[in-house]
């Protein structure tokens, strides 16, 4: 199977939609269109295409959840390092692909399969002179010096802890050991980034980190993952913890599950920017009795139907921590009210809309000038 094909089952098989039809005539000509490209927001903010792939689809391990888990019968596909740095670079130079995250199914056990990656990275950037972004995955078992020569590589290093901790791991994917495998490769990366200068790195900034959660497949809460998540945030300083709604794969040992629900995922990344942007503690969080957040409200709006109905902030002595808490006011809109009230005081609804906030979500939970100003919705 020549490279193109294998590069579009790769693509294929992790369930990539095709952002556009890749034209590279660089590349062997008449199968190249089909090679699914992502379009994908990097850390600045920047859009990309991204090319989101595996150097090979071959897993030893038997993840229940996972469509590349050993003994489910499906074709698959390898490349060698040199040989898919080569067809990547193609697809670059043609301007089909931007930018690269690559990860792999588990051979040889998990510090083979790094050793695999890496040599992928080095020839990229070494060899060819990549320049571009590039997200490299750390397996399960990656050792330390692994860890560390792969952000010098990479722009964004991540591991999927796929589990809030050991014993929901153990149903999910019980061949993997959660705290020595999946969560000590982000605590090695932090470590680097506290006691090693950035100008090590190939672009003299260490990669940002981020994780993903497999959610709902075996009874975990929204209360154990955000709890995982807010440690990694305060403590490992991820960029990005991703939660990924749990969807039955046929062939697999949950296969008769029933999907989660896309609201639950949902639900759980507006909470987790909460925990990361907004100032809230885990305690703040409103929690059902069974430990997971209410669908029907995001939990923002559910803190404030409790904590603000009847003890409304004053926009004009709010500190930004205060802001955030408001409905409506994120960090931007937070910012830009605290610069205009260095030249007045705000007293109208429209105000605050033309500062970016979303004032009809605010109204009820605050105070303009030491009004409520519910009778000021005509201005929207």
């Amino acid at each position: 199977m020549d490279a193109i094909s294998r590069l579009k089952m790769l693509t294929a098989q992790m369930h990539l939609e095709p952002a556009e039809d890749v034209q590279c005539p660089q590349i062997s000509a008449h199968k190249q269109d089909e090679v699914a490209i992502s379009q994908a927001a990097l850390p600045n903010g920047q859009h990309i295409k991204l090319l989101k792939t595996l150097l090979t689809s071959v897993c030893e391990r038997d993840c229940f959840y996972c469509p590349f888990r050993a003994g489910r019968d499906f074709r698959r596909a390898t490349f060698t390092p040199d040989e898919f740095a080569r067809t990547f670079m193609a697809l670059h130079k043609a301007g089909a692909a931007e930018g690269l995250f690559i990860s792999s199914g588990l051979i040889n056990g998990g510090t083979y399969t790094q050793d695999q990656l890496l040599d992928t990275a080095e020839i990229l950037r070494h060899k060819i002179g990549y320049r571009g972004y590039l997200h490299l995955k750390l397996m399960p078992g990656s050792q330390q010096a692994q860890v560390e020569r792969a952000m010098l590589l990479a722009d964004r290093v991540s591991i999927n802890l796929e589990a809030p901790n050991t014993q929901r791991l153990q149903r999910l994917a019980p061949g993997k050991r959660f705290l020595d495998e999946l969560l000590q490769p982000l605590r090695w990366v932090e470590e680097i980034r506290r006691s090693q200068p950035p100008q090590k790195a190939w672009n003299a900034r260490w990669p940002s980190s981020v994780t993903q959660f497999v959610v709902g497949a075996v009874e975990d809460t929204d209360l154990e993952l955000l709890s995982t998540t807010a440690y990694l945030y305060n403590q490992l300083h991820l960029k990005r913890a991703y939660f990924s709604a749990f969807n039955p794969i046929p062939d697999t040992p949950l296969e008769e599950l029933p999907p989660t629900s896309a609201a639950r995922e949902h639900r759980l990344y507006q909470a987790s920017f909460l925990l990361r942007d907004y100032g809230f503690d885990l305690e703040e969080l409103p929690f059902t009795s069974l430990g997971n957040l209410p669908l029907e409200t995001d939990p923002k709006q559910a803190w404030a139907q409790v904590n603000l109905t009847e003890q409304p902030i004053e926009i004009n002595r709010a500190d930004r921590r205060e802001l955030l808490r408001i409905p409506g006011i994120g960090p931007k809109s937070a910012n830009a009210i605290l610069g205009a009230r260095r030249t007045h005081r705000l007293k109208d609804l429209s105000e605050l809309r033309h500062l970016g906030a979303n004032a009809r979500r605010a109204a009820p939970y605050i105070l303009l000038n030491g009004f409520r100003p519910a009778h000021q919705m005509s201005f929207l």
